[in-house]
């Protein structure tokens, strides 16, 4: 019995001595999305790796539980629908906790509390939020500090512009397009810290607890896990080391690089592995997506020139709808809505791939514009070679083969290079569902160093020289063809 009783207690004794009871992870590993640039939660050093507080935090946390994650970085809104539509396990994003929100998602116990305070330009005049009346303040899209905002709109009087990342928010300010800007403390003063000359004139005001989350009724050991391991890290102190890593002063918590990255050469030297990933993932976005186009813009070109009725009926019925529809809204369709509405239906989640996603988007929004070029290049050869070949006994399909095609294809080169060059500048609308394509990098690099119109300048240039080059390796080819 004395045995049965020493054996009980020394599986016991590791429980006790953790202070909490660890939940059993469901899968191998785990998803974690997050925002790519809200310093200091989280953001891209100079080795344009992401660090942050959220980072440290998370990968802590799981090294405490035994769990293994992956984490994507799509951005905060993109974040947030990449866990609602099941892309995602669980979100760690500087993410408030707000009654909205838990209508949708599953908290865990805070780890930091909130606050908002408005920043302003060094040489502004406004003191109080009475000094507001009819000016503009910005504010992130689906943050504590834009329902604050909104709370309090009629009392002070200003006029409220959303945006969808910091860095586009600040430079809003800066540019004079904004009057003052509203975010969260440590991210308004890590900003001062790397630069931005702004000052805060009021004092902050709380706002809600910062937490994890997971979408409601999913994933439970997520959550058991992440107190569990909060409540581990704040005890054995490495919490609160995390935390004055990136709180303790406000000097630039990036100290790794020694490139100067005020200069556009700074620029270039420390991040050209990063714009050439990204231009990369733009090349093979635009080639694949023109090639996939091609492909679906013929068969419909030439359903809109059949004899058939029927085939001419769905090739406009195709063209009009996907015409008529934003090629960023349709890229949100595929990414979120479509898993939503597949999971709804069969309770299984089934996430799409960010690439795989944007380029089906691009494919149908070029197919349907190369489905009206096909058309248009076949009307405009003349309709009495189709009645002279068919008169003389020659088939319909033969007679496009041999006589009409030929003579089609040249007219439409032209405008086949023009709409390849159209889908290479579409690349940047996917950056919205979070594939970080070279446009999205650039935007990641500017939340780290705020140098906007350097990066702004440097991208342009990408797709300038890219631009010229496929637009000039086109037109060599054409000649040929002709």
């Amino acid at each position: 019995m004395k045995k049965k009783i020493l054996a009980c207690l020394l599986i016991l004794f590791p429980i006790f001595s953790l202070g909490v009871v660890k939940a059993d992870t469901v899968k191998s590993k785990y998803v974690i999305a997050s925002d790519s640039s809200f310093a200091p939660f989280v953001f891209q050093n100079s080795s344009n790796e992401y660090t942050g507080i959220d980072m440290d935090l998370i990968k802590a946390i799981a090294k405490d539980q035994g769990f293994e994650i992956e984490i994507t970085n799509p951005g905060f809104d993109a974040a947030i629908s990449a866990v609602q539509a099941g892309q995602a396990d669980g979100i760690i994003a500087g993410m408030s906790i707000t009654d909205a929100r838990k209508a949708t998602f599953d908290f865990s116990d805070s780890y930091y509390t909130a606050n908002t305070i408005l920043g302003v330009k060094e040489s502004s005049t406004i003191a109080s939020y009475e000094d507001l009346k009819d000016k503009t303040v910005g504010v992130k899209n689906g943050t504590a500090s834009q329902t604050f905002l909104t709370e309090n709109q009629s009392k002070y009087g200003y006029k409220i512009k959303t945006f969808a990342d910091g860095a586009s928010m600040y430079d809003s300010l800066n540019t004079g397009s904004i009057d003052a800007v509203m975010d969260d403390e440590p991210v308004l003063k890590y900003s001062i810290s790397q630069g931005q000359k702004l000052k805060t004139p009021i004092a902050g005001t709380p706002i809600g607890e910062t937490a994890f989350a997971v979408k409601k009724g999913t994933n439970p050991e997520l959550i058991q896990m992440f107190n569990n391991g909060l409540a581990n890290l704040k005890a054995n102190g490495e919490f609160q080391k995390i935390l004055d890593k990136y709180l303790a002063s406000e000097t630039s918590t990036d100290s790794t690089s020694t490139v100067d990255e005020t200069t556009i050469w700074g620029l270039l030297q420390n991040n050209y592995k990063q714009l050439l990933s990204g231009l990369g993932i733009t090349l093979a976005l635009a080639l694949i997506s023109f090639a996939i186009a091609i492909v679906i813009g013929i068969i419909f070109g030439m359903f809109s020139v059949s004899p058939y009725k029927s085939l001419r009926l769905i090739s406009e019925i195709f063209v009009d709808v996907i015409r008529g529809i934003p090629l960023m809204i349709l890229a949100a369709f595929i990414f979120w809505g479509i898993p939503n509405f597949i999971e709804s239906i069969t309770g299984q989640q089934s996430p799409i791939n960010d690439f795989v996603a944007g380029t089906i988007a691009l494919s149908l929004n070029a197919a349907a514009y190369i489905a009206e070029i096909v058309r248009g290049g076949i009307q405009a050869v003349p309709v009495g070679q189709m009645e002279a070949s068919r008169s003389l006994g020659i088939s319909y399909g033969k007679t496009m083969r041999k006589i009409i095609l030929p003579q089609a294809t040249k007219l439409m080169l032209p405008n086949f290079v023009n709409q390849f060059v159209i889908a290479l500048k579409d690349t940047t609308i996917v950056s919205a569902i979070g594939l970080v394509e070279l446009f999205q990098t650039g935007k990641i690099i500017i939340a780290r160093n705020y140098q906007s119109f350097k990066m702004y300048a440097i991208l342009a240039i990408f797709y300038l020289v890219i631009i010229t080059l496929l637009t000039r390796l086109a037109k060599r080819l054409e000649k040929r063809i002709r």
